[in-house]
Order: structure tokens, then C-alpha cells, then sequence
């Protein structure tokens, strides 16, 4: 199962203190037990604890994501489509899984699979014992669909106001959480079903 779904920024490899890694938009499917924990668990103290644990997270993939970029000697501008209109390339986009360590920041050991896209870093934190590629297919499909539905890269585009369109592409293509085996005729079925409900 996936336990959280991110959006996050990415700064250049070459930018060392301009700014820090935000997190632009993060859905957590799954909840954290902490049977150990003695103090009283409230709704305030829970979202605060699941915001810090995303934030490591976004920082970790930024991290692997600038050491990849130096290693391999491209930037992020070699990726960068020519026109507004040209699709990125995200078969040359960055991309890769790591493990965490229990209680470092989740309690139980989880996986990330992440995939960064010039500005614009993308992750799926998953259990352990799931299925990775898989869920990088799963993560390129969602990454595809919100950079042509929502149009993320142009200089206009707020994640922040299209929350719901979002959600409403988790909903169909990550239901709750779930890994789905998808063939192409089904994706376009749901595509379909997509633009429909939200007209671009």
C-alpha cells in the first residue's frame, strides 16, 4: 500500500543556499500507530507529527535527486522541453527508490520512489515490502497526467487551486492508497472519465 503521495519543490544542483525544499502538496492515505508513545494523541499533534514526516521526506528526495543530477552531469535545463507545448522527456527525468529506517521518520521501515521533473520533485512512500516497479510505473503515470492536466510547469500554475483535480487523479489512479495493475485501454478509460469531470 501507499502511505503518502507528494509534491514537492526541487532547487538546482548548483543553487546551494536559495531557499529550501517546500512541500506543495502531500496526501497521506495510511495513519501512523505509535502504541509506545505515552503522550495523548490529538488531531493537532498528529498532522503536525505527518507534516515534519513528509517534509523529511521531500528533503531526502532533493537530496538524492541533486547527488543523481551531479553524478550523471546534466542539469536540470538539459531536460528542459524547447516550447511550452513539447511534452518533458520523463523517461530522461531523474528517478529512483530508497529506504527508511524504522523510526526515521515513520515508525514502521517504508520505501520512496521518486521521480524528479526540472523543478517540480514527485514521491510515493510505500510499505516496505511493495512492489517498486510497479509503483514506478504507478508514479510516471500520476506525474504524466498532473504535468498534462494541470499544466504544473507553466509560470502561471498554483498548486495550491487545483488541490481538487489533484485528488481527483489519486482517486482514480491511486484509489486510497492501492497499487492498481493498469493495461493502456483502461488508462484512457479513466483519462476519459478524467477530462470529463474536469474540463481542462
Amino acid at each position: 500500500m501507499v502511505y503518502a503521495f507528494l509534491i514537492h519543490t526541487l532547487r538546482a544542483p548548483q543553487a546551494q543556499d536559495m531557499g529550501l525544499c517546500r512541500v506543495l502538496y502531500s496526501c497521506v492515505f495510511g495513519a501512523e500507530n505509535s502504541p509506545d508513545d505515552p503522550r495523548p494523541h490529538g488531531a493537532e499533534r498528529d498532522r503536525l507529527l505527518r507534516k515534519e514526516q513528509i517534509l523529511a521526506v521531500a528533503r531526502q528526495v532533493e537530496s538524492m535527486c541533486r547527488l543523481q543530477q551531479q553524478a550523471s552531469g546534466r542539469t536540470p535545463m538539459d531536460l528542459q522541453p524547447q516550447s511550452s507545448d513539447e511534452p518533458v522527456p520523463l523517461h530522461e527525468a531523474p528517478v529512483g527508490a530508497f529506504r527508511l529506517a524504522a523510526g526515521d521518520p515513520f515508525q514502521e521501515v517504508r520505501t520512496v520512489v521518486w521521480l524528479g521533473v526540472l523543478s517540480l520533485g514527485f514521491a510515493l512512500v510505500l510499505d516496505a515490502h511493495e512492489n517498486l516497479l510497479l509503483a514506478e510505473g504507478t508514479l510516471r503515470l500520476l506525474v504524466r497526467l498532473l504535468l498534462d492536466h494541470l499544466r504544473l510547469l507553466t509560470p502561471s500554475a498554483n498548486l495550491l487551486l487545483r488541490a481538487d483535480r489533484i485528488e481527483g487523479i489519486l482517486a482514480r489512479f491511486l484509489p486510497h492508497g492501492q497499487l492498481l495493475f493498469l493495461n493502456d485501454q483502461f488508462v484512457q478509460g479513466l483519462e476519459k472519465e478524467f477530462s470529463a469531470a474536469w474540463p481542462r
